[in-house]
């Protein structure tokens, strides 16, 4: 198990995704020092609107990070999807950057049934190298692991590493997901390790438990005491990845979450 050090305390903050309309408000009910929220529906493809909490934002010592909504799917071959992917992917990561986010998490996106992950793996390239030319994105894209899909591009670690030979060289970012990972089947001890071998960093994590069994593709969150994932594996991965957290878990519990881990780093 991973050990807690000076070093992970300081690079290492902690905190939850939270509603949208109030990110500041929330973080002070949960004690985070970390937020992640959306900057519009999340199943929908409106450009954001600036963000009421703007001010307060900028000014406060939050660490902010945005998800982008959830129908992105860059690596389509649908170009009524990947088209408006891209640009929605754009749009957020210059609103994230007028908050003050550090990041843009975005899914990895999937090919359907009978279409070749190649093509995926080449959208996402495509995609990157394009918007480099351009002058690159407002903030960092972040992409994130998923739990389920047999044409996902970030579903297990074998894709993980083709989409990162893809997207790599052009200063892609990663979150880890730690539900979405049990839930694909990833084993969480040494998980870190084996994403560094691959992606030569970890910007963010999700820290979740998981409501159903290792391996089930099923993508539900549960809280860390309550979830079926070993606390402790959960506490060790943070540990080990040394960088900021965000508890995406039921919002009942995101305090009794964050407090947790805090006792685990000896805060």
């Amino acid at each position: 198990m991973a050990l807690w050090t000076p070093t992970t305390l300081l690079r290492m903050r902690i905190g939850a995704h939270v509603r949208d309309d109030d990110p500041v408000g929330a973080a002070a009910e949960r004690g985070a020092e970390v937020v992640q929220f959306f900057l519009s529906d999340p199943q929908g493809w409106k450009k954001p609107k600036p963000h009421p909490q703007t001010e307060a934002l900028l000014a406060s010592d939050l660490e902010v990070f945005i998800h982008a909504p959830y129908m992105i799917n860059i690596a389509s071959l649908n170009n009524k999807i990947r088209i408006p992917s891209r640009k929605n992917v754009i749009q957020h990561a210059e609103a994230a950057a007028t908050v003050g986010a550090k990041g843009l998490i975005v899914h990895g996106g999937h090919v359907t049934k009978g279409e070749d992950p190649a093509e995926g793996f080449a959208n996402w390239r495509k995609f990157f190298e394009r918007q480099v030319a351009d002058g690159g994105f407002a903030v960092p894209v972040l992409i994130e692991n998923t739990a389920g899909g047999d044409g996902a591009m970030a579903r297990t670690f074998d894709s993980l590493k083709l989409l990162w030979d893809a997207v790599g060289e052009f200063g892609a970012g990663f979150c880890l997901d730690t539900c979405h990972a049990f839930a694909a089947g990833e084993d969480l001890v040494g998980i870190v390790d084996r994403v560094k071998a691959i992606t030569g960093r970890i910007d963010l994590v999700h820290l979740n438990s998981s409501r159903d069994e290792f391996g089930s593709s099923r993508d539900r969150h549960d809280n860390i005491k309550t979830g079926t994932i070993d606390a402790d594996q959960l506490a060790a991965v943070v540990a080990s990845a040394g960088c900021p957290v965000v508890v995406e878990t039921p919002d009942e519990g995101q305090a009794d979450d964050i407090a947790f881990l805090r006792d685990r780093a000896g805060r």
